[in-house]
């Protein structure tokens, strides 16, 4: 008697999934197949149809044709509720909880167990949150408010909760953007243990060193269309880039050289007790340097410094040669300086304003007349950047808040290149940003260093930082601990610098 040898029946199952919205179609072969007791990966770059499957696996869209299955028998949801009664939840990047509740309450609205008479029985509901979190090998109070909880905490909440609820499929879009490296090794651990307990779990991130770290297998998709699924072991970066961009990953990192300059951009001993010490560096004309290290280890917080946003105690900083102003952004901008900030969404845009308004509101100043702004020059000005980045939206007056996140991005850089600066600073350029989006932006780095553009970038991923930069800077808890130049640049030698006091790396 021979021995089976047929696959077991996947947890949830997508089979050439359709899905149009009017004209636009969103999807034309959706394919997904979890299988209980293991992690799986969807990628894609945005637009490549991931959020429109897991909204119909949510209940959020109905497809409009193809296979849904689930244990293999078929569904079609047409609620939220309906696909978490199945034993699906959604895990988002940004959870949505009630602030003002307890962790408790938050786990437990709608169905609070209850004691005699139907009044809610809190220790019990404590007692059992107290097991959930046990259960993921995590300490969190329950009874404190929400208001004010990490998103690490936040999303854990919402794996508690869907624990609860004994689901069987977990799906975790972009869950790790906004965390720290510390908080994503905890939220892996906590995927781990999930997938230990026989659940299937579907992990969609942009960060390729995560998916090969977490994941079994892989699904890619282009164009609303699947491309093809293999296990993690059997396949390599590149050949993800290559199913999902058509292109080979070195063309994510088009450096090009640079005539390299004078000092454009010299710091001198800045410092800020407790938060960076003694922090000395230059950036030359045509030149990108990078701003390398952990999460926390001080570089945001350089340069918002050096720009004027954040304070410190100590040190100069010059451009050209004249003394940028303590804390004093505007004029750090006239001297030629601009800051593409971290949170390109609270930080870099007016989200419910136009494309047009946000391109040009550095350079408002000079686009009115006798005080009065006017839509043409407005829309001319707007019009050349977001031409010249390829900025792909309906119209200058459509909300930036509802452009991809690569093109929020590139509005961003719009409003700061409007400005003509001679150093930029970019902090987190591609962070969230589908691959062929990151290299579109790499490009318009790379091509602006050759226009002789000084360049500070910081960056938290090590391929982007050996990709683009001609000397790395490396922060460790506010110092400089080391300055590698491109050909010596390495990932052991720039996380060595990262981990170890320069007093050790000396050695």
């Amino acid at each position: 008697m021979s021995s089976s040898t047929e696959p077991p029946t996947p947890a949830l199952e997508l089979n050439r999934i359709a899905k149009a919205f009017g004209a636009v179609i969103a999807l034309t072969s959706g394919t997904l197949a979890l299988q209980s007791g293991s992690i799986h990966a969807l990628v894609g770059e945005n637009g490549a149809g991931k959020s429109t499957l897991v909204k119909i696996i949510a209940g959020l869209y109905q497809r409009d044709s193809g296979e849904f299955l689930l244990d293999g028998k078929s569904v079609d949801f047409t609620s939220t509720a309906q696909s978490k009664a199945a034993g699906i939840a959604v895990i988002y990047q940004e959870p949505t909880l009630f602030p003002d509740l307890s962790v408790t309450e938050n786990i437990f609205m709608g169905r609070q167990p209850t004691r005699s008479f139907g009044r809610i029985d809190r220790k019990r509901m404590h007692e059992e949150a107290l097991g959930l979190f046990a259960r993921l090998g995590v300490r969190l109070d329950p009874e404190r408010p929400t208001l004010g909880l990490s998103i690490a905490d936040q999303q854990l909440i919402e794996i508690a909760k869907a624990i609860s609820l004994d689901a069987k499929v977990l799906v975790m879009d972009e869950p790790t953007a906004a965390l720290s490296g510390i908080e994503v090794e905890r939220l892996f651990a906590v995927a781990r243990s999930l997938r230990d307990e026989g659940r299937a779990l579907l992990f969609i991130s942009h960060r390729f060193d995560e998916v090969f770290d977490l994941c079994d297998t892989v699904t890619i998709m282009r164009d609303g269309a699947y491309i093809d699924t293999s296990p993690i072991a059997e396949t390599t970066v590149e050949q993800i880039v290559r199913q999902m961009v058509g292109r080979d990953v070195s063309a994510l990192f088009p450096k090009e050289e640079a005539v390299i300059g004078d000092d454009v951009l010299v710091v001198e001993g800045l410092t800020e007790h407790g938060v960076f010490e003694n922090v000395s560096f230059t950036v030359k004309s045509g030149e990108i340097v990078a701003l390398a290290g952990l999460v926390g280890a001080g570089r945001s917080e350089i340069a918002r410094a050096v720009f004027g946003v954040d304070p410190y105690s100590a040190g100069r900083v010059t451009i050209g040669g004249v003394t940028v102003p303590h804390r004093n952004p505007a004029a750090a901008m006239k001297l030629g300086l601009a800051l593409v900030p971290e949170d390109r969404r609270k930080q870099g845009l007016v989200l419910e304003t136009s494309v047009a308004r946000n391109a040009t509101m550095a350079i408002r100043s000079q686009l009115t007349r006798s005080g009065l702004l006017f839509t043409r020059p407005e829309n001319a000005a707007a019009r050349e950047w977001a031409s010249r980045l390829e900025v792909k939206a309906a119209a200058l007056d459509t909300e930036a808040g509802t452009l991809s996140g690569g093109n929020q991005q590139k509005v961003v850089l719009a409003k700061w290149l409007a400005t003509k600066p001679t150093v930029l600073i970019v902090d987190e350029p591609t962070r969230g940003i589908d691959v062929g989006t990151k290299a579109e932006v790499h490009r318009l780095l790379s091509q602006l260093a050759g226009q002789g553009l000084a360049i500070l970038m910081i960056s938290s991923e090590l391929p982007e930082v050996l990709g683009m930069a001609d000397r790395v800077l490396v922060v460790r808890e506010g110092h400089i601990t080391a300055e590698i130049s491109r050909a010596d640049a390495t990932a052991e030698s720039v996380m060595f610098a990262a981990t170890h006091a320069a007093s050790e790396i000396a050695q």
